[in-house]
C-alpha cells in the first residue's frame, strides 16, 4: 500500500468504481466535472522491482515461459488492483483477471528478422540487421504473417492462454485468455525502421539515400499490413473474433521515432505510410495515435493530414501550448516527466500537476492526466496516488 495512506475498505473500492464509472461516462458525453487520471504501470515495474519480484523472475523467462508470463502477469494485476488509484476500476474484477500477450516493444523488429537480446536489469531489444549492410532490404522478401519465429511463439502462448485460462481461478476470480495477438497493430513504420536500420544510419540515409528510406518503409508498411490482416483473419478464423468487429470506425497506432523529424521531413518521408496505415485499418472513423517525448513540432500535421482526434503525448510537452496549437476538441493526454515522478518529494509532484492542469490543456474538457510516459521501476506509489489526489483538487471543472 501506498506509504501514508490507509489500506482501502471494501466500501472504499466500491464507492471509488462508482466515482470512475461515472466519470467516465460523464467524459465520454464531453461533461466531466474533473481530469480522469490513468498510470502506464507495466510489468517491468515488476520484474525490474526484487521488493515486487520476489520470485527473481527474468525478462527472458517472460518472453519464453507461458506459465511465467501468466503468473507474473496475475500477481500484477492483483497487485494494481488494491494499491494503484487512478481512474480504472479497483478490487477483485468482476468479470475476471484479463491476460495478454505480452513481448513489450520487442516484437515487430524481431518479426522482421532481428534477433532478440536480453540484458540484465533492463527490458529486452533487438539487433539491426540492415546496420551493417543495407542492401540486405533489396534481398528481402515479406515474411509469412504467421510463421516467423515470434509470431510462431506467440501463436504458442495464445493457444496454450486460451486453453489453461478457463479451467484457473486466480484469488477468486475467473481468470481470462487473451483476445489477440501481438502484430495486431503497429509501433509504427519509422520506429520500425529505426530498429531494423539503426537511428544514425537511417538519419544519414534521409540526406544521402532518401530513395532507400522509401523504399524501407514501404517495405515495412506492407508488411505491416500483411501481417494485421493475417492476425485478424486467424482469429476469425478460430471463431475467437467477429469478423465485423474489424469494421468498426477508428484506429490507433504509434510511431515515437518521428519526434527526431521536422515537420518537412516527417511530411516528405513517413505522412505516405501512415497515411496508407490509416486509409486501411481507420475505416473513416475517429485516429488516436501515442509518440513518446517531446513530438509537439509533428502533432498539427498529424491533426491536419491524418484527421487525429486523440495525442498520447510524452515529455517534455507544453501542454498549454498545445491546447492552444490544436484546439478544444482534440483529446490529449499527458503529464510529468516519469523521473519527476520517481524521484519526487511529493510536494514536487503536487506542484508540477497544479501547473499542467493550469497551464490552459483543460481548455474543452479533453484532457486525460498520466505519466509523460510510461512509470519507471521504483517509483513510489506514494508519489502517484499523490498525484491522482492533486488531479482531484486541481483538475475540476
Amino acid at each position: 500500500m501506498a506509504v501514508g495512506f490507509p489500506e482501502p475498505s471494501q466500501n472504499d473500492l466500491l464507492m471509488h468504481n462508482q466515482e470512475v464509472k461515472e466519470l467516465w461516462e460523464a467524459y465520454r458525453r464531453g461533461e466531466p466535472w474533473r481530469v480522469p487520471v490513468i498510470f502506464n504501470y507495466g510489468i517491468r515495474c515488476r520484474l525490474l522491482d526484487p521488493s515486487l519480484n520476489t520470485e527473481g523472475y527474468t525478462f527472458q523467462q517472460y518472453f519464453e515461459d507461458p506459465d511465467v508470463m501468466l503468473d507474473a502477469q496475475l500477481k500484477h494485476l492483483h497487485f494494481k488492483a488494491f494499491n494503484l488509484w487512478r481512474d480504472e476500476p479497483m478490487g477483485y474484477p468482476e468479470e475476471g483477471w484479463q491476460i495478454f500477450i505480452d513481448f513489450q516493444n520487442t516484437f515487430e523488429a524481431p518479426w522482421f528478422g532481428c534477433p532478440v537480446r536480453y540484458y540484465e536489469d533492463q527490458v529486452p531489444d533487438s539487433v539491426e540487421i540492415l546496420r551493417e549492410r543495407k542492401s540486405l532490404l533489396y534481398e528481402m522478401e515479406i515474411p509469412d504473417p504467421l510463421s516467423v519465429p515470434i509470431m510462431q511463439r506467440a501463436i504458442e502462448f495464445y493457444e496454450f492462454f486460451r486453453e489453461k485460462c478457463p479451467k484457473m481461478e486466480f484469488m477468486g476470480r475467473p481468470v481470462l485468455p487473451p483476445q489477440s495477438l501481438p502484430g495486431a497493430g503497429t509501433d509504427g513504420p519509422f520506429t520500425v525502421a529505426f530498429k531494423l536500420r539503426g537511428a544514425t544510419e537511417l538519419c544519414l540515409d534521409i540526406y544521402e539515400d532518401p530513395q532507400y528510406v522509401h523504399d524501407l518503409l514501404s517495405f515495412i508498411t506492407e508488411a505491416t499490413i500483411q501481417r494485421i490482416k493475417a492476425v485478424r483473419q486467424y482469429l476469425i478464423d478460430r471463431k475467437d473474433a467477429d469478423p465485423h468487429q474489424f469494421e468498426a470506425p477508428g484506429w490507433g497506432f504509434a510511431d515515437d521515432a518521428v519526434e527526431m523529424l521536422s515537420p518537412e521531413v516527417y511530411r516528405e518521408f513517413v505522412l505516405p505510410y501512415h497515411k496508407r496505415l490509416v486509409d486501411t485499418f481507420a475505416n473513416n472513423g475517429p485516429v488516436s495515435v501515442h509518440l513518446c517525448g517531446n513530438a509537439s513540432h509533428i502533432y498539427p500535421v498529424l491533426v491536419e493530414e491524418l484527421g487525429v482526434a486523440s495525442i498520447d503525448t510524452g515529455f517534455p510537452v507544453d501542454h498549454g501550448r498545445l491546447r492552444e496549437q490544436l484546439g478544444p476538441d482534440v483529446e490529449i493526454l499527458g503529464g510529468p516527466s516519469i523521473m519527476l515522478l520517481k524521484a519526487g518529494p511529493v510536494e514536487a509532484v503536487v506542484e508540477e500537476v497544479k501547473r499542467i492542469l493550469q497551464s490552459g490543456v483543460m481548455t474543452g474538457r479533453r484532457f486525460i492526466l498520466r505519466e509523460g510516459n510510461n512509470v519507471a521501476p521504483g517509483t513510489p506509489l506514494s508519489h502517484l496516488r499523490a498525484m491522482y489526489e492533486a488531479a482531484k483538487v486541481y483538475g475540476r471543472y
